[in-house]
């Protein structure tokens, strides 16, 4: 079978049962308690500074490149380099990103959240949402894809590395760069907590997963 295909479909079952469904439900009732106290809305006042956009916002394009490009690149590595397990690694995070993407993609056609409106930015519209289906499209909305996607590869590197502080410190300062990063504009703060803890899950799923096949290597 395709390395990519690797038990997806129990993967994906498996990022709702048990513990792991009680997390995402967690990222639901955390979103509430973020929406309703207008949370939301005074961190995006607060971040709306120069500063912020200089180092943070290079995080929305940086998320969007490395895992496409930059999986791309380190496959091609592993090919001509004849590195099994590093191989093993590249399609581990070629899962865990499609899964981060799909699944927050998924939740985003049914929520319908309203993005911050970096243009007028006066009136909060951090209350605002469309539910139902395919009311704002999927490239916009709760959680962010872009935080999403980052954790869910981060994780699956600690899961395939549980031992290697030295992967895992760099995989989870990329992964909140990148969800930070994605805060001050583009989402809420609370689509970044809710995609850490949705790509959190689904990292270490696909990672446990990987895992245990590396055994047969």
């Amino acid at each position: 079978m395709f390395p990519l295909f690797h038990r997806l479909p129990q993967n994906i079952l498996e990022c709702f049962k048990g513990r792991n469904l009680v997390l995402q439900i967690l990222a639901f009732i955390l979103t509430y308690i973020i929406v309703i106290t207008d949370f939301d809305w005074r961190y995006f006042e607060y971040v709306q500074k120069p500063i912020f956009h200089t180092y943070l916002f290079p995080a929305v394009i940086i998320g969007f490149i490395v895992p496409i490009i930059g999986t791309g690149t380190l496959y091609l590595y592993a090919k001509l380099t004849h590195h099994k397990y590093f191989l093993h690694t590249i399609w581990a995070l070629a899962q865990a990103s499609f899964l981060g993407w799909l699944i927050s993609s998924s939740y985003k056609a049914l929520t319908g959240r309203v993005p911050p409106d970096l243009q007028g930015g006066l009136v909060n519209i951090s209350r605002d949402w469309n539910f139902g289906f395919w009311e704002h499209g999927i490239f916009w909305g709760w959680p962010s894809s872009h935080t999403a996607v980052a954790f869910s590869m981060a994780f699956a590197l600690i899961a395939l590395y549980p031992r290697r502080k030295n992967i895992a410190i760099p995989a989870l300062l990329y992964a909140f760069y990148i969800g930070l990063g994605v805060s001050i504009g583009i989402h809420w703060f609370s689509e970044f907590v809710a995609g850490a803890i949705i790509g959190s899950v689904i990292g270490m799923v696909v990672g446990n997963s990987f895992r245990l096949k590396s055994k047969g290597l």
